[in-house]
């Protein structure tokens, strides 16, 4: 490992001992670490540097590696214990590998003497906090507090790095290179076409955002959209956006948990983007009871979704600080629980490389936006907002963590009224 120290300060000779520790069996090391006094460890010989690691002060290894584990190197990321200078997506297989160690005992015992001697980071973290929530989980109340925790950050922060519509979730792209305001537009026709939606027809938008969706199928399909979120910054700036856009004969946004939402068979389409992995796995069932109760006989549903292959039920970085309670279930646990109602499954499509594309859209938005997005909000704001979404990126990158569309339908008889094939969603 190539050292270059400036200093011999006790602080930087142990820093500099626990990192060659903890990084000597990493390969290839494609980044650089840059100490507060100047000293680095550089990039293996030959290797490009994809990002460098700055540690700001000599307590931050004991902040990032004392207590373990994923979260701990999260928050001393939020709280600039150390930066990253370059892309932070590229920062993730590192972390894999720090958080995977399973040192031998003598040489934990050693490792902790030596964090345990560095300086303990003075004053108190300022910023955001991890949450704390009361109460039963996935209740109505709960799931209130959980979802405005995030929604209700800021929607000029927001703003900074969706598209024009500020539709939060993935967009649909025709190559790698494409805008993300026309795979965001592309995506919610798309679905529209999808769901087959005819002029006149009442749709329901469970998790509605900022409107995207109900705007664009009122406009361009001429239903009768409701959209429907627990935010209530989200649904006024929908309602603002539907206004200038003289659709309120037709569309509209309500603050509404949908188990709230009552009329039997009072809609002919339903629409899920992006919520179903709030809506916790002991709640499935009644999810997808209340779509079924709502849909009219013949009614599809499309439910867009994250999903997560094996069981990670184990709190995280992103439930503290990013989606309280969020449960991502495998797609197949979904699936069986929709069916187990009486839905039929008539398609599911895999959107995994998109969303991909649009987090790396996200990020690069948000990155170019830095300082306007620390005046809507705080720095470590921006910061639990870059490392989500470069974690997530990661994810969907290496098939951690899949998004799938589901198209469900409400029986009415043998006759499903529907084409033998998909060609008119590809028109």
């Amino acid at each position: 490992m190539n050292i270059q120290a400036k200093s011999d300060g006790k602080s930087v000779k142990t820093c500099l001992s626990v990192l060659q520790f903890l990084l000597k069996d990493l390969h290839p090391r494609d980044f650089t670490i840059r100490l507060w006094d100047g000293s680095t460890l550089d990039a293996e010989p030959g290797m490009a540097s994809h990002f460098t690691m700055v540690i700001r002060h000599p307590g931050a290894l004991r902040s990032m590696f004392l207590s373990g584990g994923e979260r701990a190197l999260a928050e001393a990321y939020i709280y600039d214990d150390f930066d990253i200078e370059g892309s932070m997506e590229s920062v993730f297989p590192m972390v894999e590998h720090l958080v995977g160690l399973n040192p031998r005992l003598v040489d934990r015992i050693r490792l902790v003497a030596q964090l345990q001697s560095l300086p303990s980071r003075d004053g108190a973290k300022s910023g955001r906090r991890a949450v704390k929530l009361a109460g039963a989980i996935h209740s109505v109340e709960r799931d209130r507090l959980a979802v405005t925790y995030h929604y209700n950050t800021s929607n000029a922060f927001f703003a900074l790095y969706l598209d024009g519509r500020m539709v939060y979730s993935c967009g649909y792209f025709a190559t790698p290179e494409e805008d993300l305001d026309s795979a965001q537009e592309r995506k919610l026709d798309y679905i529209c076409r999808k769901l087959r939606l005819r002029e006149g027809e009442r749709l329901l938008d469970i998790g509605c955002g900022w409107g995207g969706m109900i705007i664009y199928a009122a406009k361009k399909y001429g239903v009768s959209a409701l959209g429907i979120t627990l935010s209530e910054p989200q649904a006024e700036l929908a309602n603002e956006r539907i206004r200038q856009e003289r659709l309120e004969d037709r569309c509209r946004a309500e603050v509404r948990d949908y188990r709230d939402v009552d009329g039997p068979e009072s809609f002919d389409k339903l629409v899920s983007i992006g919520m179903v992995e709030h809506v916790g796995r002991s709640m499935l069932p009644e999810y997808f009871k209340h779509a079924w109760r709502l849909l009219r006989p013949g009614g599809t549903f499309l439910n867009h979704g994250i999903a997560e292959h094996g069981d990670h039920r184990r709190p995280t970085f992103s439930q503290g600080y990013v989606f309280p309670d969020s449960e991502p279930v495998p797609l197949g646990e979904i699936t069986t629980i929709a069916e187990g109602i009486g839905f039929e499954v008539r398609d599911v499509e895999s959107l995994r490389e998109h969303y991909m594309l649009t987090l790396r859209h996200w990020v690069r938005r948000l990155e170019a936006h830095r300082e306007e997005a620390i005046r809507a909000t705080d720095e470590s704001t921006y910061r639990v907002w870059r490392l989500y979404m470069s974690a997530a990126a990661r994810q969907f990158k290496i098939g951690e963590t899949n998004v799938y569309q589901s198209l469900l339908m409400k029986p009415a008889g043998g006759d499903c009224g529907l084409p033998l094939t998909r060609a008119d969603w590809y028109k």
